[in-house]
């Protein structure tokens, strides 16, 4: 079983627009020659000792530079590609954290590495602008999975949700949308690669943020972030706490797998009877008692929506859950779960995003779980993870289905995204 997820966004959408404005002003100078390190480079400080910056560049490779009295240090905002409104700051300004891109001195003495200028981003800055691009994303952005695309037309048709929030989405696209696919084995946003409208493929997952309709059913996406991705049931063989890894048996292609989980990953375990609902939900059953109410408070804490019909275990009325409304699934009415179209009308995801938080250190050998995760035949790092799910493992392609569309929507990405 293998499908294709966009995941989320992510929490560094402003990464990649602070970084291609550094390499801009970066492209203000001609290419040198140094012996320990290049001519220019951007990172992050890790470390400032004395007049000494430490410096990690995006790639991994990590310098130190001496920065001298005579070293020019303007501060930039994110976004920004050249130094026209740039102020100058004093070394004292610099924090760990920030932000930078150094040019060295051609001139410095044999042997030593000295910046002949330094142009940062502040950290504040930085966050305040990821902080917006979260708000942005979450509010201008639709996503889900490609169900085809026109590259004559630039319309690319996504669908989205499920049970009563289920609906298509029509992407329109011009030659100024920003076009980006998931870089291979990576999660991050920042990895992600400009790729024409052709590597877009049905069954791919798709984020998109611009300006929406009322209804959100259409889109004129300003920015396109798409990937191809890999689903995985099965139980935990072994697990090594060392290198946050596990190995399991994939139940469709019975392979071992090892999968990485990183601290980006989205993991929840299902309670006993919300898996037996979920379950009964997708086998087109009717699932006994009340059901997971709109009403209950999230696993965060935070007040749920209106729901209808009686108590019920994930329910309002003194439900485990502790919600305020009555416990159904949310949606069109009060049936129980699994019942008629307007009887129960809700969305799994919902209940997916009311799962407990769990961490790599919850696992447990024998547990069974199901990976969203990057594509590859025998490791993989992990997407999403949802654990607890035996019962879902008896309908595996409804479940992944579900999973896929909770990944990109609020219960994952989005939330992904606000933390």
């Amino acid at each position: 079983m293998k499908r294709k997820i966009d995941i989320r966004n992510s929490v560094s959408m402003a990464a990649v627009a602070l970084s291609v404005a550094l390499l801009a002003i970066a492209t203000l100078y001609a290419p040198m020659t140094w012996a320990q390190a290049p001519a220019r480079f951007v990172g992050a400080v890790t470390a400032i000792n004395g007049t000494t910056l430490t410096v990690k560049t995006d790639a991994g490779q990590t310098y130190q530079v001496d920065v001298p009295s005579s070293a020019s240090i303007k501060r930039v905002a994110p976004g920004q590609k050249d130094l026209s409104t740039a102020t100058t700051i004093q070394f004292s300004d610099l924090a760990v954290g920030d932000r930078a891109l150094i040019k060295l001195d051609p001139d410095a003495p044999a042997g030593t590495t000295q910046a002949a200028q330094i142009v940062a981003m502040k950290q504040s800055d930085v966050a305040q602008k990821q902080q917006k691009d979260r708000e942005d994303w979450q509010r201008r952005g639709v996503g889900g999975l490609v169900k085809s695309v026109d590259v004559g037309s630039g319309v690319i048709v996504l669908t989205s949700g499920s049970g009563a929030t289920a609906k298509t989405i029509t992407v329109n696209t011009t030659k100024t949308t920003i076009l980006k696919r998931y870089a291979t084995a990576s999660v991050n946003y920042d990895a992600a690669q400009p790729a024409p409208i052709d590597a877009i493929h049905a069954g791919d997952q798709l984020r998109a943020r611009g300006a929406k309709n009322a209804d959100g059913t259409s889109i004129a996406a300003e920015e396109i972030v798409s990937g191809t991705f890999r689903n995985i049931s099965g139980t935990i063989a072994s697990l090594d706490t060392a290198s946050s890894t596990f190995v399991v048996k994939d139940l469709t292609t019975k392979k071992q797998i090892t999968i990485h989980i990183t601290p980006d990953a989205q993991m929840r375990r299902l309670p006993d009877r919300m898996a037996a609902m979920l379950a009964a939900r997708l086998k087109g059953t009717a699932g006994g008692g009340g059901g997971f109410g709109a009403g209950a408070q999230s696993a965060t804490g935070g007040p749920g929506g209106p729901a209808r019909g009686g108590q019920g275990q994930y329910g309002g009325g003194g439900g485990q859950a502790g919600g305020q409304g009555g416990g159904q699934w949310p949606g069109q009415g009060g049936g129980p779960v699994g019942g008629p179209p307007g009887g129960g009308g809700g969305d799994p995801q919902q209940m997916l995003s009311r799962a407990p938080q769990i961490q790599f250190a919850d696992l447990k050998k024998g547990d069974a779980i199901m990976v969203v995760s990057t594509d590859g035949s025998t490791d993989v790092t992990a997407i999403t993870l949802l654990a607890g799910v035996e019962p879902l493992l008896e309908a595996p392609a409804a479940s992944q289905s579900m999973l896929n569309n909770w990944s990109m929507g609020s219960g994952g990405a989005d939330a992904a995204a606000a933390q």
